[in-house]
């Protein structure tokens, strides 16, 4: 008799299929997690426990030829599987929101660091130049891309980079992006807007501010907002959260930005380097114009003091410096940490439960190390980061190359002032509140930005850090007890400088973990 064999079908043979409807918003549950899936849920792996288990076989020296031959063929026939399961997967379509096509002067696409005229529309030439990259995928032509000023383009060829772990990069695919016209867009942009009006009130004062009773009106008016409500509407406790599971708790920040990260025989302290209240960057029409061509990066001096994050602000910068996973392995470290009322300051970390799926769990005689351990859960935890980044700069720079928030704010600038685009930009940002506010403070109708040079130098969507999130906390997930409650919560004090008891609604690792990547 002879072994049934895989078939491997022709790739002609595979047809196309395309991705399942999904709302930004649930871009880190959908797409990030996929990206996630690259390592596999502990229930999946702990089934595949026994293959590791000793063989019910005479013993063998280690190095016998048979023994070193089985165990190489059952590595390749693993290997081969896997690769042969990706294979054979359904192709993805990759569709992007038409704004390139769509509009002369590329308004609704991504083209910082190229060149632009005085409408901050890209130079025709120097944007051909990119599609050629794009198209062609060659080292060559995307060393001819034609940029100007002195930033350059942030990885454009990551897209084409191959992995050994996990599906391929162009293997995962996301819904389009909302189109420039949309009234999604509009209502993206109106919520930004906000977030620059508000970056100096802290999170904790969301319930006492008027300015953010203004912002509630404003986003209750627009025709489509895509971010939590309460019984119907925007709140002060949903304002800028995101509608998952245990967000809606307790402060906006997460427990695991504020609390001190055991670091080994060492700690982190959370207090972080801020800007001061007001700086805001590239609100004069010269000023966004010259960052848009590449140019541009103010020096701005930090505030002395080192805080915890209190608001908008704080937070920008912490995006802004963070080694990407960073946020992420200091709550693995705060989770994997048995409580120590010991060793202040920290009190050790939190001492989380592993997940009920646990291989380890319960076992008399073993424990994790190698395998479902301490060297395993941070490895891991940082590997997927990279997986997902490929994934994501793939969809950036080759699929969908959307616009930064700062070029639509320009493009918002213009229309009003010039009636440039007359037709394109939804009335919900243009007749919003935010937009009129702005103008009124900075006598332009840009968007102002947290940092002097504005963006990073690559398309919005889809975004990294999202995408990390979504990646590495779907890996937290699996390794740790979501319903875990964490024990003695805090909060900052007002001014940031110290941290004081949180009382409130009791506060789960899962919707901590939430907050994190959101």
């Amino acid at each position: 008799m002879h072994e049934k064999k895989e078939e491997v079908r022709p790739l002609e043979s595979r047809e196309a299929e395309g991705s399942p409807a999904l709302s930004r918003r649930k871009f880190l549950g959908g797409m990030a997690a996929t990206v996630a899936a690259g390592t596999v849920g502990l229930d999946a792996l702990a089934a595949g426990a026994p293959m590791a288990a000793a063989a019910q076989a005479p013993r063998a020296p280690l190095g016998a030829t048979a023994k070193a031959r089985a165990r190489r063929e059952r590595a390749f026939q693993i290997r081969y599987q896997a690769a042969l399961e990706h294979l054979n997967k359904p192709y993805q379509a990759h569709r992007s929101n038409g704004d390139e096509e769509r509009y002369p002067g590329r308004i609704g696409s991504y083209s910082k660091g190229l060149p632009h005229d005085a409408f901050g529309e890209v130079d025709e030439t120097a944007y051909a130049s990119l599609l050629t990259a794009a198209d062609s995928g060659t080292w060559d032509d995307f060393l001819a891309v034609q940029t100007t000023g002195g930033r350059k383009l942030t990885s454009p060829q990551a897209g084409l980079a191959f992995d050994l772990e996990g599906v391929d990069a162009q293997d995962l695919a996301i819904p389009p992006a909302p189109a420039l016209r949309s009234a999604e867009a509009a209502g993206e942009a109106v919520e930004l807007y906000w977030m620059a009006l508000l970056r100096d009130v802290n999170f904790l004062d969301y319930g006492d501010s008027a300015e953010v009773e203004e912002a509630l009106a404003d986003l209750n008016r627009v025709r489509v907002f895509k971010g939590p409500r309460e019984n119907g509407q925007v709140t002060a406790r949903s304002l800028f959260r995101d509608p998952l599971p245990g967000t809606l708790n307790g402060p906006y920040i997460s427990q695991f930005m504020w609390k001190p990260t055991p670091y080994g025989a060492e700690y982190v302290d959370r207090r972080m380097l801020t800007y001061f209240p007001g700086s805001d960057h590239m609100t004069s029409y010269d000023e966004w114009l010259e960052v848009q061509n590449g140019f541009g990066s103010t020096f701005v001096f930090h505030d002395p003091e080192r805080r915890y994050i209190r608001n908008g602000r704080d937070l920008a910068e912490w995006v802004h410096n963070d080694v990407l996973f960073q946020a992420y392995f200091n709550a693995c470290l705060i989770m994997s940490t048995p409580l120590d009322p010991f060793s202040p300051p920290t009190g050790g970390g939190i001492g989380a439960p592993f997940d009920p799926g646990y291989p380890y769990r319960g076992l008399p005689n073993q424990t994790g190390f190698t395998t479902f351990g301490d060297p395993y859960e941070k490895t891991i935890l940082c590997e997927v980061a990279t997986r997902a980044l490929k994934a994501t700069w793939f969809q950036k720079w080759f699929v969908h190359r959307r616009l930064r928030p700062e070029a639509y704010g320009g493009r918002v600038h213009n229309q009003i002032e010039h009636d440039r685009y007359p037709g394109v930009l939804h009335r919900d940002v243009l007749n919003s509140k935010a937009v009129e506010r702005v103008h009124s403070k900075n006598g332009t109708y840009l968007m102002p930005m947290a940092f002097p040079e504005g963006s990073p130098t690559h398309p919005s969507y889809t975004a990294g850090h999202a995408t990390v999130a979504g990646a590495c906390v779907t890996i937290l997930k699996a390794l740790f007890d979501e319903s875990y409650v964490i024990p003695t919560p805090v909060i900052p004090t007002p001014d940031g400088l110290a941290l004081q008891p949180y009382q409130g609604p009791p506060l789960t690792v899962g919707g901590e973990l939430n907050k994190l990547a959101s």
